[in-house]
């Protein structure tokens, strides 16, 4: 019963969608309060009308409700209660209406606290919203239907995809979509402001926290995924340049700069019409991103291969808003007049040096990822884009940002001077180059990869301590440190941010330049070295586990004859699956992670085991969370809760 009301939930929001994507949108163009005000409480509605459909179907997986095919193709009763939980969006139908959740819940979010919003812009803002929701509404009722039974059940499920079932992927989807489907809401203000034909700094201050919390879901996403694939998939990397990974880095790239672009909006009312397009592409590349995960053209371990029409179906979702969207761009770019001017050298070049650097960048990602498709199709050749390609092409953009980052932020809006600019940073230079220089005496027969990336590292961490340090202003120590205490949580964010950038650079430059591996046969008992280290294999255990059999060997590190630590690495054989996965050990230490993977067995009793030593992995993780937090940090900025304008009447009508 609970299943049967859930679809219909889902049919009854698609209806109400379909209320508030015209109603309110007529009414804001006819001024008729009255329909304008239906688009709050059917935002509410879709929201709970979506959540209840979500829970029928957790419900559902938990109960083990194997008359439903989605819990019989992705749960088992043996499966842990949280990978039961974890299936309803470990599969196509059920990410999906993930996906419709959050959509709604961004809906419901702006009217709650979009109180300060004038009232056709926030009418027209939700009904697009709504819009985006009868799209996919329409393609999950319609393709992909969560609730289809089954008319013989059977007595179990055949498990969700072993590599799913680990506790990084329980919550990376849902950080990701947080941030995949939030970058919906830029694309609504964005297409509103179209609309209204107004785009002004008040516009550019109620975009802003929208797209900073889509930006911090979806980096915290992506660290996610990237410490899952370290850890769980046995290769002891943390990037792949795989095309999911790619789909959810590009709306990424694009948010970034977006949120740098707004800031010239509200400071300046320029790079009017250029923030409306970031707004377009970066939700377009979230579409782009669905279209690649969901349609099967791609291989992937945590792609949904699904049948090609699916797959026609977002690409004509995704050919319908953004080519909408683009086209009422086009007619409306003139209206988007630019007000400030600016010099070349000002903060507003840096940050259009930085929007730039990050669009491009996230276009090299597009078309390396996309190539082997076009290739494929176009020319009959398959062909494979790796990482020397992305290394090659996306690393000189990403250098550039780093070296333009600390000046732009201290240059003065619309004209500054560069040397001027340059001088409170000298100190922040001296002190980067000499750590480039004490690493590349202390390393030997090493690339320069390491010095160069602790060289950038420091420049931006050390430049994002400048720039707070000047905002405290002039005089004595105790009175600058006092009004550092008093700077706006946004300064503090930025700056945050801008470090956790920073720590990054350096984690990523590290990993590649000094990491150590090792791959042998080991027979038991025998040690072998690691770098500094003797690890030495104790024996290998078979062991039972709730739905898998598991080889865990016990394996010991030491450093000059002291014990380090003892691992435990593990191959497990998913007994309904019927797929094997590999279990990394790994001993985390603040400089160093040593990580250990067993394989199969050999014929000489002997076992296949990888080792590596991964210098400043976790600080790759530490400056994830270092951005998010930032991003956090300024999101609670009162500047950021009270949109401008705020003090005009919240019924005004802006002239068309």
């Amino acid at each position: 019963m609970i299943v049967e009301l859930g679809h219909f939930a889902l049919i009854l929001a698609l209806v109400v969608a379909l209320v508030q994507s015209t109603i309110p949108l007529v009414g804001a163009h006819r001024r008729w309060s009255s329909w304008m005000a239906v688009a709050e409480p059917a935002a509410l509605i879709q929201l709970l009308l979506v959540g209840f459909a979500f829970a029928a179907l957790t419900w559902a997986f938990v109960t083990s409700d194997f008359s439903l095919k989605l819990v019989v193709e992705n749960s088992h009763t043996l499966k842990p209660m949280i990978y039961k939980i974890s299936g309803v969006w470990g599969n196509h139908e059920g990410s999906l209406l993930l996906w419709v959740l959050i959509l709604a819940l961004f809906g419901a979010a702006v009217t709650l606290f979009g109180g300060n919003l004038p009232t056709t812009l926030k009418a027209r803002v939700l009904s697009v919203q709504a819009m985006i929701g009868v799209a996919f509404l329409a393609f999950m009722i319609l393709t992909s239907n969560p609730f289809l039974r089954l008319a013989m059940p059977p007595m179990n499920g055949q498990d969700m995809n072993p590599l799913l079932q680990d506790p990084g992927l329980a919550f990376h989807p849902p950080f990701l979509y947080l941030g995949y489907v939030g970058l919906s809401m830029s694309f609504s203000f964005a297409v509103a402001a179209l609309l209204e034909g107004r785009v002004d700094a008040a516009w550019g201050r109620w975009v802003r926290p929208w797209t900073l919390a889509a930006w911090i879901f979806l980096t915290i996403g992506i660290a996610l995924g990237s410490w899952w694939a370290y850890y769980e998939l046995g290769w002891g990397g943390f990037w792949f340049w795989d095309p999911v990974e790619n789909a959810s880095f590009m709306p990424w790239l694009f948010a970034a700069a977006l949120l740098h672009s707004a800031i010239v909006v509200e400071k300046r009312e320029s790079l009017k019409s250029w923030t409306i397009l970031l707004a377009i592409l970066a939700f377009g590349f979230s579409l782009i991103g669905t279209f690649l995960v969901r349609s099967g053209v791609i291989t992937s371990v945590h792609a949904f291969a699904n049948d090609p029409q699916r797959g026609v179906f977002v690409l004509l979702i995704l050919a319908v808003f953004m080519g909408g969207a683009l086209t009422l761009f086009a007619a409306r770019a003139g209206a988007m007049e630019a007000k400030g001017i600016f010099s070349l050298v000002s903060r507003e070049s840096a940050l259009v040096a930085n929007n730039i650097l990050l669009s491009v960048s996230a276009f090299v990602v597009f078309v390396g990822t996309i190539w082997p498709l076009v290739a494929e199709m176009g020319f009959g050749r398959k062909l494979s884009v790796g990482a020397p390609f992305f290394n090659a092409a996306f690393t000189p953009f990403m250098i550039a940002l780093a070296l333009i980052l600390p000046i732009g932020a201290i240059l003065p809006w619309k004209r500054g001077n560069l040397r001027r600019a340059i001088l409170p940073l000298r100190g922040a230079l001296v002190l980067s180059l000499a750590l480039a220089v004490l690493i590349w005496s202390v390393q030997t027969g090493r690339s320069a990869l390491g010095p160069i990336g602790a060289l950038l590292a420091a420049w931006v961490i050390l430049g994002a301590l400048t720039d707070l340090w000047l905002r405290a202003g002039r005089g004595t120590i105790s009175d600058r440190l006092s009004r550092l205490t008093r700077l706006p949580r946004a300064d503090w964010g930025k700056a945050l941010s801008h470090a956790g950038f920073g720590t990054t650079i350096f984690a990523v430059a590290a990993i590649n330049a000094w990491a150590v591996e090792d791959i042998r046969v080991v027979k038991p008992g025998e040690p072998f070295a690691l770098g500094p280290y003797q690890v030495t294999l104790t024996g290998v255990d078979e062991i039972q586990g709730p739905n898998y059999t598991s080889h865990m060997a016990t394996m010991t590190i030491t450093k000059d004859g002291r014990e380090i630590a003892t691992l435990h690495p593990e191959k497990r054989s998913y007994t309904f699956a019927r797929m094997p996965t590999t279990e990394a050990a790994i001993d985390y230490g603040v400089t160093r992670d040593v990580y250990l993977v067993i394989g199969d067995q050999q014929e000489d009793g002997g076992w296949a085991v990888r080792s590596y030593i991964k210098p400043f992995a976790n600080w790759i993780w530490l400056g994830s969370l270092m951005m998010a937090g930032g991003g956090v940090l300024s999101l609670t900025d009162r500047r950021y809760r009270i949109a401008a304008g705020a003090r005009r009447p919240a019924n005004a009508v802006p002239a068309e």
